[in-house]
């Protein structure tokens, strides 16, 4: 068989393309459906297999903080330091078995939303390898299906693969997952040339939304126009927002670390002859400098984060690092059909004619029981929800024209009870095609036309509506009849919208979210939805003027533009990019479409709802599954992942402000008192014991709860700004630790007469553990510290180790000895200044960010 690409070009007639096919219009037999579908493969798009343990682990390290302490660790066990080399694999593993973890279950709740939508398709098939025998209609997974197949569709079906219509019968089909349109599109199943080849196409990811057909399969799987958009999906995806930021931390910090052991090692054979002896040492101060709890941390309060929104909201976060990403959004792009509105029309009585809506009610429901269409399309149905019984129970319906995508028009014939001698005609369509009909002068019908170009420039969806008094007769009304009619009036729609769309907007507002929206829909009926929706939809701008703009100037209108209609995937792609460009801004995309895929790609966090596309959740980094016991599209849910992204990110970002600003400050005092003193300041075991002390108390930030205020904003880790912070904090703590030189010098020296290696090393070791719990409590974000909590339990902890452990038989194998009374004196002089000088520096930082 010839390949499938081919088939779908323009011009080939019906009986070529089955004759290409080598099928007919019944169908294959059994046996070639198994061969093609041995030699084709499952008619399913190009999917993304979950990871294996081994490659999420693999994944994992590529961290470039967790690949540093690999390396620290490495080095740690080729100096003998087996202590400090299995502290740090060990957090190394717990980091990667967490952020496994929490993305294997991400990928296992995507799994169970893929088999809710699981489907079959009827499809007609001829037993076992004989051509003569009968064919019989077959339910089949649409997986099943191979080119050559001949499908029936029917109103409510997905569209199963890429088809060719054979025949049809008032087809429409939905193709917003394409396009964007939240108008169904007709289909007729005629040869046309080249300018009409998508009148007699359907796409896999559509739907039928009136009428009926059948037709032949052209292309399964991969070939497929959906697949060929989910190709996207593999794609390599740029650095996200939360990873470019902490990776520009790292490497800062990196660069500082692999610089700290070689300048420890010249100072001390340049000052004081020390050789090689210096490198556990000088290993111990690159560890010191390193916050080695960052992956734990990180992955930590993420994977809470994430566990929590699944459990209470629904929402299924697929790559952790997004969780940061949503809480960092300040600018959230969403497509308008299926996403803010629910892809089908809403009666608007603001805009209709009573009269015009009781006799389209009385067509729809006519049309429904004469013309034994299987469901009423969208606008009927839309119309019989505002029907009374009047309708039902003032007429008797006699025949039906159903609607036919040429002439336009739907037509019953009713009786009222008691009057057999007329009949009235009710006339429901296009508005273009019913004034034709109507019987009107010129300046009537260039008014109407004119009233009706205003209301759908405001973004409605008209019907216009018409009868006709007519004698009864026996002989058969049709087509013919529809003459001289009397204009009634106009039925106004427009897109139905999502329940809760405007109180998540809302919502998004009062979080410091900027809201776009980008669709491929008419600029009208966008501008109508935002408007609805209770926002200003300002100067609506079309793809079509953005072609001439460079990608500056495309940025610059971008941030001053809400929304962007008659958009195509690449234009949406595009949009987002440009947002994106000035490296100042989180954008994140809400689409549920195929034509959603690129912006969904190119924005730092996609996010989908759960009844979106099946492609298109396998490319959001985001879910709104929704629990079972609130089913529907609850777009609030975008607001509590916001909040759970915010709640996350604040205790990141508190964590690497309390510990590089320490960490930096020790690492200073260190470096100083190295050069200063004739004997290490600290020893290697001590300064691995001080900074598990430390590690162990930090990860109480993971369990933290920011403050309210915390939440207001979008979180982000500018590294510029984390640099300034922890230069000028790091500063403070090196000064508090120098200051401890004094202290102790005069605290030993009022006591034994003369400097003690082991005291000094003890009274250092508690001044750190004091000053960082000093720095946990005051540089926190969360609650005031008089509430309980985990920071405030670690604090305690850390103060009771820093001051017991000198006194306990532990601190003999430490190197340290007890310290005397008038030391504890001193030292709580010298936390006191430092607290009052960390407060006001706080104060000054806070009032200039």
């Amino acid at each position: 068989m010839t390949d499938t690409a081919p088939q779908t070009a323009p011009g080939r007639t019906t009986l070529q393309l089955l004759r290409s096919l080598d099928s007919g219009p019944y169908g294959l037999t059994e046996a070639e459906a198994e061969r093609r579908l041995a030699r084709h493969g499952e008619n399913v798009p190009p999917g993304t297999r979950p990871l294996s343990w081994p490659r999420l682990a693999a994944r994992s390290l590529r961290d470039p903080f967790t690949g540093v302490l690999l390396c620290l660790g490495l080095v740690s066990a080729a100096v003998a330091a087996w202590g400090t080399a299995c502290v740090i694999l060990v957090l190394v593993a717990i980091s990667c078995g967490l952020r496994c973890a929490g993305e294997r279950r991400a990928d296992s709740a995507m799994a169970g939303l893929r088999d809710l939508v699981a489907t079959t398709a009827t499809v007609l098939r001829r037993p076992g390898d004989d051509e003569t025998a009968s064919p019989a209609e077959r339910e089949l997974p649409v997986s099943q299906l191979v080119p050559g197949d001949v499908v029936r569709l029917g109103p409510g079906d997905l569209i199963p693969a890429d088809v060719r219509l054979l025949r049809a019968q008032g087809l429409s089909v939905q193709q917003a997952a394409f396009t964007g349109e939240s108008v169904p599109v007709d289909k007729r199943p005629v040869d046309l040339p080249a300018d009409g080849e998508s009148t007699q196409l359907c796409f896999q990811g559509g739907s039928v939304a009136s009428g009926s057909a059948s037709a032949v399969v052209l292309a399964t799987g991969a070939g497929t126009r959906f697949a060929a958009a989910h190709g996207t999906v593999g794609a390599r995806r740029g650095a996200s927002a939360f990873e470019r930021s902490v990776h520009g931390i790292s490497w800062t910090l990196i660069r500082f670390m692999l610089l700290t052991p070689p300048l420890v090692l010249m100072a001390g054979a340049a000052l004081r002859g020390r050789g090689l002896e210096t490198l556990p040492f000088a290993v111990a101060v690159a560890v010191g400098l390193t916050p080695e709890m960052l992956p734990v941390i990180v992955t930590t309060a993420l994977a809470r984060g994430s566990a929590l929104l699944a459990r209470t909201h629904g929402v299924i976060v697929r790559r952790l690092p997004a969780l940061h990403d949503i809480g960092a959004v300040d600018i959230l792009c969403v497509d308008k059909t299926g996403t803010l509105t629910q892809d089908r029309p809403a009666v608007d009585l603001a805009r209709t004619d009573p009269d015009a809506l009781h006799w389209a009610a009385v067509s729809a429901w006519w049309t429904l029981q004469l013309a034994d269409l299987p469901a009423p399309d969208a606008l009927d149905e839309a119309v019989i929800g505002h029907a009374d019984a009047a309708v039902t129970d003032a007429y008797d319906g006699l025949t039906a024209l159903p609607f036919d995508p040429v002439r336009r028009l739907a037509t019953v014939v009713v009786r009222r009870p008691g009057t057999p001698g007329t009949v009235t005609l009710a006339v429901k369509g296009s508005v273009e095609n019913v004034l034709e009909r109507c019987a009107l002068d010129e300046a009537e019908r260039a008014s109407l036309l004119a009233r009706a170009a205003a209301l759908s420039g405001d973004g409605l969806r008209l019907l216009a509506v018409a009868t006709a008094e007519r004698p009864a007769r026996h002989r058969a009304y049709s087509t013919a009849d529809e003459r001289g009619l009397t204009f009634t009036g106009f039925v106004a729609f427009t897109d139905a919208l999502v329940p809760t769309a405007a109180r998540a907007l809302r919502d998004l507002g009062e979080r410091g979210v900027t809201v776009k929206v980008i669709t491929g829909d008419h600029p009208g009926t966008a501008a109508r939805a935002l408007r609805d929706l209770g926002l200003a939809p300002g100067d609506v701008r079309t793809a079509d003027t953005l072609d001439a703009l460079t990608d500056a100037e495309l940025a610059r209108l971008a941030h001053r533009t809400t929304v962007f209609a008659r958009c195509a995937p690449a234009d949406k792609a595009r949009i987002v990019t440009a947002l994106r460009s000035g490296g100042r801004t989180t954008v994140g995309f809400l689409g549920d479409g195929v034509n959603d895929l690129p912006a969904l790609r190119a924005a730092d966090v996609g996010i989908c709802p759960r009844d979106a596309a099946a492609v298109a959740r396998d490319a959001a980094d985001i879910v709104l599954a929704q629990p079972a016991d609130r089913p529907g599209k609850d777009l609030t849910a975008i607001g509590h992942a916001i909040t759970a992204g915010r709640h996350s990110s604040g205790n990141i970002a508190t964590y690497l402000r309390v510990t590089l600003s320490s960490n930096l400050g020790n690492v200073i005092a260190m470096l100083s008192a190295g050069l200063l003193l004739p004997f290490l300041p600290m020893l290697p075991a001590q300064v691995l014991a001080q900074n598990l002390c430390f590690d162990a108390a930090q990860l109480s930030f993971a369990f933290d709860r920011p403050a309210p205020a915390a939440l207001r904003r979008p979180t982000t880790l500018r590294p510029r700004d984390f640099l300034r912070f922890i230069t000028g904090f790091g500063l403070l703590n090196a000064a508090a630790d120098l200051a401890t030189f004094g202290v102790l010098a005069l605290a030993l020296h009022s006591t034994a007469g003369a400097t003690d290696e082991a005291a000094f090393h003890s009274g250092w070791f508690t001044e750190n553990l004091l000053t960082q719990a000093l720095v946990m409590l005051l540089l926190r974000t969360g609650r005031a510290p008089r509430t309980p909590g985990p920071v405030r339990w670690a604090v305690t902890s850390l103060t009771v180790v820093g001051i017991l452990l000198p006194l306990t038989p532990a601190a003999r194998p430490l190197g340290m000895a007890p310290l005397p009374p008038v030391y504890y004196a001193l030292l709580v002089a010298v936390l006191t200044l430092y607290a009052v000088a960390l407060t006001a520096v706080k104060r000054r930082y806070l009032r200039e960010a």
